[in-house]
């Protein structure tokens, strides 16, 4: 059995994940902004939003689904 890393593997995943978060706030509210300059917004102040999380080599398959309070 290999032994694990402990710091290293942290600073990996926190790494990754906020490279996720970033990105992912990047292109939710560009999509918004555009949705809001087109017209084509949702009236529900809310937006269902699902996001998967996957890595094959460990099976692992994550949801969060949350509601995006667009304030409008």
């Amino acid at each position: 059995m290999s032994t694990i890393d402990e710091d290293r593997l942290n600073v990996s995943i926190r790494k990754f994940l906020k490279a996720v978060g970033i990105t992912s706030q990047r292109e939710i509210e560009k999509a918004v902004r555009e949705a809001a300059e087109s017209g084509s917004l949702p009236e529900a102040q809310k937006l269902q939003a699902k996001m998967t999380l996957s890595i094959p080599a460990l099976g692992l398959e994550h949801v969060v689904d949350h509601d995006i309070d667009t304030g409008t």
